[in-house]
């Protein structure tokens, strides 16, 4: 049985060697983790505790990134990101290159490499035209990961969000799977890569023009994720572009960033020398639902009507069409998920079609809903919930105002919670940022995984978890 010394031992070498944070609130996969890799070089795990803290088995901290990795991808996902990189992003760079005639992007963390030869499809198609070269690299910690990337054939499952007519022409039948065409995999390279350790040949100073760096800094600590969105930031070209995960925030003014938005999409671009800038850069950023930015005011609506009554959460039992959107939910199919829903027929299900109204961007619509579902149950945490995920689109204050009504009106409901201490972090607010984090992690250990599906931004409970952790030690506050 693993001592509790020996995995807090752990957990101080995985941080120091990989820069990793907790990603399991009970211990039990790196406990797991820790056993099997003793077993596998034949030692007692506190031996094999003592080996690694000495230098030189970097072969052994890589194995140790493949186990811990959470590997999950696909083509194209969040496929709003992906229009804005080929209707906004890919022609202002092409221009911006036209001298040179290189395109370079890269994808942090790419695991099994689905994600850098999406880009790759993208500036492949967008370059004008075939003396133009493009160069693409996917950077990862593990091994086995790579070793899939550089295979470059998918099961269909990996193409499920991939437009028919770019599955026609960038796709070759392989059997059962897929594999991506040859023309493609020639402008991808890969590279094993800790984020945790200098890089130099691979962060030069204005290389890339589009970095992708989703889902990763959730995963480490502040200090190693501040140094690297340092190396990015100053990775990219004046005028590249830097897009994050949903649940990645650099606050309101990012050091050499300037925040740009699309509806409900967050990304970044660096500042240029010459005054001119783009059209979608002149706003302050939106947060869109399940993102962690949020934009200043910029009007005031009106005030939250005040609870006079108890909450009242009203339960149904799952019918077959709201089992298969919340399916399609948990896929990112908005769309395909409303739908499947089709009228709203009951309570349940008309939060589940405001979720998804927001999620797509149709944020008017979403707050119609929620005002239904208090019209017609009375208070209701979820709607005052789905109410401030809208309102982070334009009055955060308003955003805090709903938040606290879904908390007050269930105490149990760790996801106001959470987005609470977020904004409270972005404004400056560490001691307010903690209040509302601590109970957080707490609540997220028993949140119901519907209200998870639902709020969570396409992120589970050990993602949303890490995250709260992360930020709690970002204000001082170990756990």
């Amino acid at each position: 049985m693993t001592r509790a010394t020996d995995l807090s031992r752990f957990w101080e070498l995985l941080e120091r060697r990989l820069g990793w944070t907790h990603t399991d609130q009970d211990g039990s996969q790196t406990t797991t983790v820790l056993a099997e890799r003793a077993a596998a070089h034949g030692l007692s795990e506190r031996a094999y505790l003592a080996r690694l803290t000495r230098a030189g088995w970097e072969s052994e901290t890589a194995a140790l990134a493949d186990a811990l990795s959470i590997t999950e991808t696909y083509f194209f996902r969040h496929s709003d990101q992906f229009r804005i990189l080929r209707e906004q992003v890919l022609p202002q760079r092409l221009a911006a290159r036209e001298g040179q005639r290189v395109l370079r992007l890269i994808s942090v963390g790419c695991s099994s490499g689905e994600e850098a030869y999406s880009l790759a499809i993208e500036a492949y198609r967008a370059r004008p035209g075939s003396d133009w070269i493009v160069a693409v690299t996917g950077v990862d910690a593990s091994p086995r990961m790579l070793a899939k990337a550089r295979d470059a054939t998918y099961p269909e499952w990996s193409l499920r969000e991939t437009p028919d007519d770019v599955r026609q022409r960038w796709f070759r039948r392989a059997g059962d799977e897929f594999r991506v065409a040859p023309e493609v995999v020639s402008t991808v390279r890969f590279a094993e890569q800790n984020l945790a350790e200098e890089a130099p040949d691979l962060w030069q100073t204005g290389r890339y023009d589009v970095i992708f760096c989703r889902n990763v800094l959730m995963y480490l600590t502040p200090a190693i994720a501040g140094r690297l969105i340092r190396r990015l930031t100053d990775a990219l070209a004046p005028g590249g572009y830097l897009f994050l995960g949903h649940t990645d925030s650099l606050g309101s003014d990012p050091d050499g960033l300037r925040l740009c938005h699309d509806g409900g999409t967050v990304y970044y671009r660096r500042e240029e020398a010459e005054p001119d800038r783009p059209a979608e850069s002149a706003r302050p950023a939106e947060s869109g639902p399940g993102s962690d930015a949020a934009s200043p005011p910029q009007r005031t609506p009106p005030a939250p009507r005040r609870v006079e009554t108890p909450a009242r959460r009203v339960e149904t039992t799952g019918t077959p069409a709201y089992d298969r959107a919340l399916g399609l939910l948990r896929d990112d199919l908005f769309s395909d998920a409303l739908d499947a829903l089709g009228d709203p027929a009951g309570i349940r299900e008309l939060l589940l079609s405001g979720v998804l109204l927001a999620q797509s961007g149709r944020i008017d619509e979403a707050r119609d809903a929620a005002h239904r579902l208090m019209e017609i149950g009375g208070p209701h945490p979820d709607a005052h919930h789905l109410l401030g995920v809208c309102h982070e689109l334009d009055c955060a204050d308003q955003a805090v105002g709903q938040y606290r009504l879904a908390a007050y009106l269930d105490p149990g409901f760790a996801m106001p919670r959470l987005r609470l201490g977020l904004l409270a972090r972005r404004r400056g607010d560490g001691r307010g940022a903690v209040a509302h984090l601590e109970p957080a992690l707490g609540l997220l250990a028993a949140e119901d995984e519907e209200r998870i599906v639902l709020f969570g931004g396409g992120f589970g409970r050990l993602a949303l978890t890490t995250l709260c952790r992360t930020e709690l030690e970002a204000c001082g506050v170990r756990r």
